[in-house]
């Protein structure tokens, strides 16, 4: 059996930049992610036995003076921001520099009047965040049917940025679909390179094989975009977190495997996968 792993599996700078942030806070006193550093188990459980706690809420008991609370890659809002700061704790932002760049631009584009369109999930903490840096209400599209019925005064100048790991081909789908309603739009293609190079490597690779792995956590948004993909270009795609999910009878017999990992996926899962169909 011929075993393709793709080059841009793993994690991404932005992850892995997060997951070193917490590490090396540890010992420093208590320490906290707001939010799960990554949408990654493995990695979370890790940090847990290590005395890093997950909280919710800027208004949790446990954020003393002296505590560290180490902001996720997805960042979160200015009203959260500012209310971790009147807690007094120690603030360490391992915001993605991609996604602390969208921050930027729909402060300055609702500053010069843009009303903001946000191409994403609106359930995903990274577009909550965006959400959160608007001066003013923004609209979230994430499927055609909401891009068709987007309606607003012909009068409006918009703005549209995408979640930085939105499928790459649908963002241009449904930007189309908004342009062709005559409206005032600047469009700014906000989804990271390394998502891009990621979704393309998977989907070459995907219409190449017999059957596709893609590996990682349930909840991890670009994992199930790539999986969407690989999907569309392989009927015998397997979403995974870890190898335990992996009936490897369901691809041994296969001529050629092919195997990618979201961007929250660590590099010994990635591993131990591409090892066990070696055999």
């Amino acid at each position: 059996m011929q075993v393709t792993l793709a080059k841009t599996a793993g994690f991404c700078f932005g992850v892995k930049r997060a997951v070193n942030m917490v590490y090396e806070e540890i010992g420093r006193g208590p320490v906290y992610t707001y939010g799960p550093i990554i949408h990654n188990e493995a990695v979370v459980s890790d940090l847990n036995r290590r005395g890093v706690a997950v909280v919710e809420d800027v208004s949790d008991p446990r954020l003393i003076p002296g505590a560290s609370i180490v902001i996720r890659s997805h960042g979160i809002s200015r009203e959260e921001y500012e209310a971790l700061k009147c807690r007094g704790v120690r603030i360490v932002d391992a915001t993605c520099p991609f996604v602390r760049k969208i921050h930027r631009i729909v402060q300055e584009q609702a500053a010069e009047g843009r009303s903001i369109i946000i191409i994403g999930n609106a359930s995903h903490p990274e577009v909550e965040a965006i959400r959160g840096w608007c001066q003013s209400p923004a609209t979230v599209i994430e499927s055609i049917d909401e891009a068709d019925r987007f309606c607003a005064p012909k009068s409006e100048k918009l703005c549209i940025v995408s979640q930085t790991t939105f499928n790459y081909n649908k963002f241009k789908e449904l930007v189309e679909i908004i342009s062709k309603k005559g409206y005032d739009i600047r469009c700014l293609n906000t989804i990271c390179s390394a998502t891009e190079e990621r979704q393309t490597e998977a989907r070459q690779i995907a219409a190449d094989v017999d059957a596709m792995i893609v590996i990682g956590g349930r909840h991890s948004s670009n994992t199930q975009k790539l999986f969407e993909i690989c999907k569309n270009e392989c009927e015998n795609t397997y979403y995974i977190q870890t190898l335990d999910d992996l009936d490897l009878a369901q691809v041994t017999s296969m001529a050629n495997v092919g195997i990618t990992a979201g961007a929250s996926t660590p590099n010994n899962i990635i591993e131990e996968v591409h090892k066990a169909c070696l055999k």
